[in-house]
């Protein structure tokens, strides 16, 4: 089975096939949810957002388009483990947190628009391992020291990589005739949902 097949027999209601997206995705998911929840609560309330992401997945297999299942499970599982935090009144730091508000600006919303895909293209056009860092900590929410250790560098150098990539990209945007502060370079500019 590939992913294909396994997204129409989803489609179809076969369980056999949620079964191959979980063995498949499971641990990309928990590893999210975990970046996300951290040491805030139990093992039980990570299998359980993990179990939701699952289930929207199962439950909205129509509208997923082949070759978007990954992207489409990043974006629940970082959704369901906010709302989880959220719900037990644990919410995520406003710094790694981006809070959309309703706007009916068409004019405001096209800026926005086009301010996500120049940031979006700024991140993938950096060299490596920079654009690594920089998506390991704004996308998976992966903490400074642990980027460090699973990357084999020390802290410093991560945080000035980090640094570094934040004035890189301010560079690009600004010569795309963006004016952009530091809280519109958000994980919500290269997000998958």
């Amino acid at each position: 089975m590939n992913e294909g097949s396994a997204l129409q027999a989803l489609k179809r209601g076969d369980e056999q096939a949620l079964a191959w997206f979980i063995d498949r995705y499971a641990g990309y998911v928990n590893t999210i949810v975990c970046n996300i929840i951290g040491s805030d609560m139990t093992h039980g309330d990570m299998e359980e957002v993990s179990s939701d992401v699952f289930l929207t997945l199962w439950s909205n297999a129509g509208r997923i388009m082949p070759g978007k299942v990954k992207a489409y499970l990043s974006g629940v599982a970082r959704n369901k483990a906010k709302e989880k935090r959220r719900s037990l009144g644990t919410d995520v730091p406003l710094e790694d947190d981006f809070v959309v508000i309703a706007d009916t600006d068409l004019e405001r919303d096209s800026e926005r628009r086009e301010l996500s895909d120049a940031l979006r293209c700024a991140v993938l056009a950096m060299q490596a391992p920079d654009r690594e860092i920089f998506l390991r900590h704004y996308y998976y929410y992966q903490n400074v020291a642990r980027i460090a250790e699973e990357m084999g560098m020390n802290v410093s150098t991560v945080k000035t990589r980090l640094q570094r990539g934040r004035n890189k990209l301010k560079e690009a945007l600004a010569e795309g005739g963006f004016d952009i502060g530091k809280e519109d370079i958000r994980p919500d500019g290269f997000s998958a949902g």
